[in-house]
This record gives structure tokens, sequence and C-alpha cells, in this order.
């Protein structure tokens, strides 16, 4: 059963929650992105640098999926409200970290909640509104990650410049709680209760297989070749576990049969390759310009930026788009505007000129945004309402699952990175984590600070190596955006079109 729709007077007050709670993910991306050079060389443990954004996505990715089909049990609203509380914990003790191994810790809790806000907050947007208004809504969502993307490296900057790191975790409490007070006294539901049956075996195996991956990936630098063939062979271990809890459990974390069509899969793998190279952009892309441009946080946040402003961007001017355009050439459009993005990095060297730095980022975000949005206008106009929030979750599982991963690989090229340009520049007491902490406590410090010539050329040589494996994630991203199966887009295109006529 269906939920009971919202007077008409009282859903611009709940579109308003969803704002808040999207926001809040939105800032979450942008802020600590931003900052994160300067926490981790306050906190120490340069290796654990991609930890901090990795473990947040490893426990959202791990129950995005879950939140899903919780919301489409129990309903929308507790499962949103829990989540949002659990992430306000998360956040509140975030700012309490003493360390690295603490604050990785309370990313986790803290994803955990995430794992329920973003996914459930635009399923109750399709619950809400009707196929026709959707895409005009999708100006209002849109508009918030637009305003955070502006609102994000500045505020990132001006924390750490005026308080503490620790407030660009706390920001996020007032939000919270107002986003909480609105869905309970707001939101009301009349869902039919059954008997059901959590995968939460599927989400720890899960946890385990991507977590023990990403250790072996992030940490192979400071681990002996028999250590990371163990992390292998747990992460092997637990997948395969995985899929076959998957096939034989009665609520499965990930509905196989979803992902069995050939529409579906291949949309949800042009999202995780996109989400992958992005995710350079977000976590990487911030260090390029504080530790080797020297410029300053709330100045280095100007590329994560101009990304996330023009994904927005896309998703809102996807409505005219669509109107005359195909939904094949829009999302191969997308798709292949991402690879073009790409290349733009490979030619950052010292002394680039920001603006200039942003086109690359501009047009990468500006395709995941084409890219994104047809994905989620095909898979909420194709399943019934008891399956659109696993659906929906399957699409944003991709995109959490994509920014995970890469943020683990790219993390692990970099630490490889530098460990093999400083033996060639004959500077090896600058492969230590310690050494590179320390040269990003001196050239990116708010206040400026000296630089070490040597050691910048060693983290442009390995920040260069993760721009080239962003490239290759591009590509792969392009080439399953051409798979998605044409006669399907076009059937969905005349819906569109019709709804809006």
């Amino acid at each position: 059963m269906s939920p009971t729709p919202p007077a008409t007077s009282r859903r611009p007050l709940i579109l308003l929650c969803i704002m808040l709670s999207l926001f809040m993910a939105a800032i979450e991306a942008s802020i600590v992105a931003t900052v994160l050079p300067q926490i981790v060389a306050k906190l120490g443990g340069f290796a654990l640098y991609s930890w901090v954004a990795a473990g947040f996505l490893l426990t959202q990715t791990a129950t995005t999926v879950l939140f899903g089909k919780l919301s489409d049990i129990y309903g929308r609203k507790p499962v949103i409200v829990g989540g949002t509380i659990i992430f306000l914990i998360g956040s509140a003790l975030c700012g309490l970290a003493w360390s690295m191994g603490s604050l990785i810790a309370f990313r986790l809790l803290q994803g955990i909640g995430a794992g329920s806000m973003q996914p459930v907050a635009v399923t109750i947007a399709g619950d809400i509104y009707t196929p026709r208004e959707r895409l005009k809504i999708q100006a209002a969502l849109s508009g918030v990650w637009a305003f955070a993307a502006i609102v994000g490296p500045v505020a990132g900057g001006l924390i750490v410049e005026k308080l503490s790191w620790s407030w660009v975790f706390w920001i996020n409490i007032p939000f919270g709680i107002l986003t909480v007070l609105g869905f309970i006294f707001l939101m009301h539901e009349d869902i039919a209760h059954k008997k059901h049956r959590i995968d939460y075996l599927g989400a720890s195996l899960f946890s385990i297989a991507v977590g023990a991956f990403m250790i072996a990936l992030t940490q192979g630098p400071t681990l002996t070749p028999s250590q990371i063939l163990a992390f292998v062979l747990i992460s092997v271990a637990g997948a395969w576990l995985f899929v076959i809890v998957e096939r034989r459990a009665a609520e499965p974390m990930i509905a196989l049969d979803l992902w069995g069509d050939r529409l579906l899969a291949s949309a949800n793998g042009a999202l995780l390759s996109g989400m992958m190279a992005l995710a350079g952009i977000t976590f990487f892309l911030p260090l390029y310009f504080q530790g080797v441009l020297g410029f300053s946080p709330v100045t280095a946040g100007f590329p994560l930026s101009v990304m996330l402003f023009s994904w927005p961007l896309a998703s809102s001017v996807s409505g005219r788009i669509l109107k005359h355009f195909s939904m094949r050439a829009t999302l191969r459009a997308g798709g292949l505007l991402i690879p073009v993005g790409a290349v733009f990095l490979l030619f950052l060297r010292p002394g680039s000129n920001l603006v200039i730095a942003g086109i690359g980022p501009a047009l990468m975000g500006f395709g995941m945004g084409l890219l994104n949005i047809v994905a989620m206008i095909m898979v909420q106009a194709s399943v019934q309402w008891s399956k659109r929030g696993s659906a929906t979750a399957s699409l944003i599982f991709s995109r959490t699952l994509g920014n995970t991963l890469g943020a683990a690989a790219l993390g692990a090229i970099l630490n490889f990175g530098v460990v093999m340009y400083a033996k060639v520049e004959g500077a090896a007491e600058a492969a230590t984590p310690d050494h590179v902490r320390a040269l990003l406590t001196s050239i990116g410090d708010i206040a400026g600070g000296g630089s070490e010539p040597g050691l910048q050329a060693v983290l442009n040589q390995a920040l260069h190596l993760a721009f080239w494996a962003m490239l290759a994630f591009a590509v792969i991203a392009a080439a399953l955006s051409l798979l998605v199966p044409a006669k399907d887009l076009e059937s969905l295109s005349g819906e569109v079109r019709t709804e809006q006529a």
C-alpha cells in the first residue's frame, strides 16, 4: 500500500525537509573534502588520508540499499528520521576526534546514518509529486547541490581559519535537528506493515569485502606482501559469500532481479565508473591545489565548487534538453563529457591558472549530472511504488560505491606514487607519511608558509599518476553509457515528452 498523499499545503514544507536532508549530504562532500589536508596535517597519518572519505562512503554504500528496502517496508518517515539521528551523533563525535583512527571510526558511524538520508529523501519526492511534476522539482533539488557547492568550500576554509576544523562536522547539527522535526510533524503515512527479514548478514559481508579490499589498496606501502595477500583473500571470500547470501536471502540487500536487467545494469555500471573518476575531483584535487600549488583551502575549493555546481546545473536544464534530444543522446553525451573533462587535468602544472583549472571539473560534473538524471528518471518511471525505494537506492548505491572505490583506488595510487617518485628524485626520506604531512602543513597552511621544492615535485608527480587513473575510469563510464539499450530509452523518452506536453 502506498502512503497517503500529503495535503497540497504541506508538500512545500515536506519538500523543504527533503532539501535540508540533501543539503547535509551535499555540504558534507564539499566542506570536508576542502579542509581534509588540514585535518590530516593536524591529526597526523597521511597514509590514512583517503580513509577519512572512503570510510564514510563505505558504510554509506553498505546501508543505502538496505535503508531503501526498509523504507519500502516500514515507510519513508521512520527510516529517514532514524538515519538522520545516527548521522547527527556521528557528526558530533567526528568533531571530538583526537586521532585519525578515532575520526575514521566516527566517520563510519556517520556514514551509516547518511545511508538513509539521500536515497529516502529522493524517494519521498518521487512519492509526493506526480511524474509530470518531478522534472520541475529536480530544479529545486539541484539548486540545493549548487548552493552547497558554492557555500561548502568557502565555509570550510573560513572555519579552519577562524575556528576549529571540528566545526566542519558540527555545522550539520542545526540543519539535522530541523530536518528531523519537520519530518516528524509534517509527514504522515499509512503503510501496510508486513513480516520481513532484513539482510544484515549481506550488509556485513559487503562491508567486510569492500573494507578488506580498501585496506589492501590504501595501506599497501605499510604492509608486507603476505598481509596484502591476506586482505585480498578476505575480500574475495567476503564477496563470494555476499553473492551467495544475496541469492538466498528473503529480503536481499541488493535486488538481483533489478540488477539483472540490462538497462539498469549498464546504467548503474556507468554511474559507478563515472563516480570513481569524480572521486579524484572531490578528494584529491583540493590536495593538489594546497599541497602543490600552495593555495589556501578557500581558493583550493574552487575546482570542487565548479564540479559540484555544474552537476546540478545539468540536472536543472535536463528537462529542456530532453524536449529536443532523446534519452539515448542525452545519456551518451553525459558519459562522453566525463573523459573529455578528465583530459584537462593532465595538463595541470605548478603555476596553472585557477580559472583554466576549473574547465575539467566543470565538464566532468556536467556530464555526470546528465548521466545521473536520465538514469533516475528512467528507474523511477519503470518500477511500481513497492520497488521504487529499492530501485532508486540502487542508483545511489552505484554512485556511492563508485565514490568509495574511487577514493580507495586513487588513494592507493597516490601512496605508491609518493614512494616511487621520492626514490626517483633521490629523496627517499620524503616517502614517509610524516614527511608528506609536514609538506601539507607548511605549504597548505592558510596563513601561508614555506615550501620544499623536492617534496612538491614528488607530490605533483604522484597526483598526476592519480589523474591518469581518473581518465581510465572516465573512459570506462563513457563506454558503458553506450551500452544502455536504445529501445528502452526511446520508449521512456516518449513518456517523458508526453508528461511535459
